[in-house]
């Protein structure tokens, strides 16, 4: 089978798996775990900030992040298809005790005067807004990458207001390598980020929370909490580690990859929108099959795609995926499309 249904399902390669058999560890609750402290530390550079926090899915990374910024009660702001409100089963609410309100869903087609006309200041028994949320790239959204200058000025609204601003980066690693923005130039338009090693970079486990030495270490006490504390954990932070030195610059041949399956999908009038990374997005509104039959039919042919919604299907391109494996995934796509 040709797995194109997320670049999760990758396994580690030998030099990885090399990487974590040797591994130096220690009880990182007791903050002794000296790869997962330089994983943290490399990380935290990377993006400018102070401190990053080691955790188990991007889920929990989110999450934590968006505690250290929003108070119980108060405001979330962030669009309709993110993921931190539409992947993680209301953990905002349920944890953190955060309500949310989104803006229609654009992707990465976000118009940050929009957002600034939904800001709830503080008043009269109204909820007041205290953060906002965005994603890079954004998954719903086809892999789109928001534009540097549309973040700069969503920069200027939140501090205009005096909110606090997050990026849910699980996939920041590809629009660093779509668009050359440094990762640095993105770290310093947020005071919070998510970033994920196993979507894309092949790790097998772990997202990273970065932000200041104080919000960390605040964060620590929240990882524990939501039951993220973990030992012996080098093993994992390894693999991590491995990945970030040799699986980022790589996932240009990722996005190259989608572009084919895009070029040889657009034909049939399906593709929803313009592929800039790893992700192709399918709408299926117009054609005979809905998204289940044409997963169903994919799969007889050897390939596997996500389903999203009844019209809705995505493909993604990942490490696991070779150049031939792509050749033959065009043709078995082109062949259940026509069929």
């Amino acid at each position: 089978m040709i797995d194109l249904r997320s670049d999760t399902v990758t396994r580690p390669t030998a030099g990885m798996r090399e990487a974590m058999a040797s591994a130096e560890v220690g009880d990182d609750v007791y903050g002794e775990d000296p790869t997962v402290t330089a994983l943290e530390a490399e990380v935290a550079a990377l993006f400018g900030h102070e401190a990053a926090l080691f955790a188990p899915t991007g889920s929990m990374a989110n999450q934590i992040a968006l505690q250290l910024l929003v108070p119980p009660g108060d405001e979330l702001l962030c669009d309709a298809d993110a993921h931190v409100v539409t992947y993680e089963i209301g953990a905002a609410a349920a944890y953190g005790g955060i309500s949310s309100r989104t803006w229609p869903a654009v992707g990465a087609d976000l118009d940050p005067d929009v957002v600034a006309g939904m800001v709830r200041p503080d008043g009269y028994f109204a909820v007041p807004t205290r953060a906002i949320a965005v994603e890079q790239t954004h998954n719903r959204g086809g892999g789109g990458v928001i534009p540097l200058g549309v973040l700069r000025r969503l920069r200027e609204v939140a501090d205009e207001h005096g909110l606090a601003l997050h990026c849910d980066g699980a996939r920041i690693w590809h629009a660093h390598v779509a668009d050359g923005v440094p990762l640095s130039e993105y770290g310093a338009l947020f005071d919070t980020l998510s970033v994920c090693l196993s979507k894309g970079l092949g790790a097998p486990v772990g997202s990273l929370v970065v932000g200041s030495a104080e919000q960390i270490a605040r964060a620590r006490f929240v990882r524990k909490r939501m039951g993220g504390g973990m030992r012996q954990v080098g093993v994992l932070a390894a693999a991590g580690r491995y990945a970030l030195a040799h699986h980022v610059e790589r996932l240009a041949a990722d996005h190259a990859k989608a572009a084919r399956l895009a070029e040889a999908i657009a034909p049939f009038g399906v593709l929803a929108g313009r592929v800039r990374t790893n992700i192709v997005p399918l709408d299926l509104t117009k054609h005979p099959l809905d998204a289940r039959r044409f997963a169903a039919a994919a799969r007889e042919r050897g390939v596997l795609v996500s389903v999203l919604g009844p019209r809705t299907a995505r493909l993604v391109t990942h490490l696991d995926v070779s150049d031939t494996q792509i050749t033959q995934a065009t043709e078995a796509l082109t062949q259940t499309l026509r069929a």
